[in-house]
């Protein structure tokens, strides 16, 4: 048998690929294709056994190992269930690419923000664009300069965690004294904001979700 009849018999992706209009491989399907031909083979199981324990017919396996039909959720949990790895594992190579944002410690971007003028220090720690929700992760120094604190409004929650000093933390009517190591998550549409700076300098992670100043 040549290798070529040899590659379609047991479904390479690579050989025998559907394609859309494009003239481009499909990647969900090929994925897909390339995950259950690989893990079918190191459990040691041809099509026909695969087909057996899955309840597919052998000749949907073929289709789904050589990317020329998309399978239903359905039948992709019927085939991860037979070959005993999780549904996601099927999955795994799927538009794998997503942005990230690596700050060295020290760094971060200096951002003007309201109390900028008051002596905090407002250091953004990283930033996703165009992602919907995507969190706003501040480092925020305040230091015996900051004599006068400017009340906050915006949608959403924010989250502060204590990193240095101690401060009274305004919240509505509530006040909070926050230690190394404390946190508090508010609601951002009550006002908020530093009250009283016990010890200095301060230092504390404030993360938020991104919403316009």
């Amino acid at each position: 048998m040549s290798t070529r009849s040899r590659a379609a018999r047991e479904g390479d992706p690579g050989r025998s690929a559907a394609t859309d209009a494009t003239g481009e491989v499909p990647p969900l399907e090929t994925v897909i294709a390339a995950r259950v031909r690989e893990y079918r083979v190191a459990a040691g199981l041809n099509a026909a056994e695969l087909a057996a324990k899955s309840g597919i017919s052998r000749a949907m396996i073929s289709r789904i190992e050589t990317a020329t039909t998309s399978a239903s959720l359905s039948t992709i949990e019927r085939l991860a269930d037979a070959l005993a790895v999780p549904v996601t594992a099927l999955f795994r190579g799927v538009d794998t690419e997503r942005e990230a944002a690596f700050t060295p410690a020290g760094q971060g971007s200096v951002t003007a923000r309201s109390g900028t003028r008051l002596g905090h220090e407002y250091r953004q720690l990283g930033l996703l664009k165009g992602i919907d929700g995507a969190i706003d992760p501040t480092l925020v120094t305040l230091t015996e300069s900051s004599a006068v604190f400017p009340l906050f409004q915006h949608p959403g929650t924010e989250f502060f965690y204590m990193l240095e000093g101690v401060m009274v933390y305004a919240h509505g009517s509530h006040s909070y004294t926050l230690r190394p190591g404390d946190s508090l998550l508010i609601d951002g549409e009550a006002p908020h904001g530093p009250q009283e700076l016990i010890e200095v300098p301060i230092r504390f992670l404030a993360i938020g979700q991104l919403h316009a100043r």
